[in-house]
């Protein structure tokens, strides 16, 4: 996706990716949104999954393959996907959180695969949409 799309796309994935982070009640701005060269978002989270005490998480994004959770294990390396939501590319800020919430819980851990989701032809617009300030969370 190119940034060409517009300002409205880009200030739609910005305030997506907030969105989440006041679902997820996290603090602070550790957190970054790009288009280029494909959409994509990082969310830095303050607590380390059960079974990864040594690990820095982090909630990532992107237009393929949708969110996920991923293991910083050295600043060298590929970030180390654990699980992955997989609903689809754009799920509701509330249903991001609640899979967050849950591996936290110790709820099973699903596909760490790095399969694509099916395309989503309308993204660009559903970005957009968020833009709106009349948009419900």
């Amino acid at each position: 996706m190119e940034s060409e799309l517009g300002e409205a796309v880009v200030r739609g994935l910005h305030r997506y990716v907030k969105l989440v982070i006041e679902e997820l009640r996290l603090s602070g701005n550790a957190y970054y949104a790009q288009l280029d060269p494909t959409a994509g978002a990082y969310i830095a989270l303050d607590r380390r999954l059960p079974g990864h005490p040594g690990c820095d998480v982090a909630l990532v994004w992107n237009e393929r393959t949708g969110w996920a959770l991923a293991l910083e294990t050295d600043s060298r390396e590929d970030l180390v996907v654990v699980d992955r939501l997989g609903a689809e590319i754009l799920p509701s800020p509330r249903v991001v959180a609640t899979f967050t919430r849950d591996a936290y819980a110790g709820e099973p851990m699903g596909d760490e695969g790095d399969c694509p989701l099916p395309a989503c032809d309308d993204l660009a617009e559903r970005l957009a949409m968020y833009a709106s300030a009349a948009l419900p969370a």
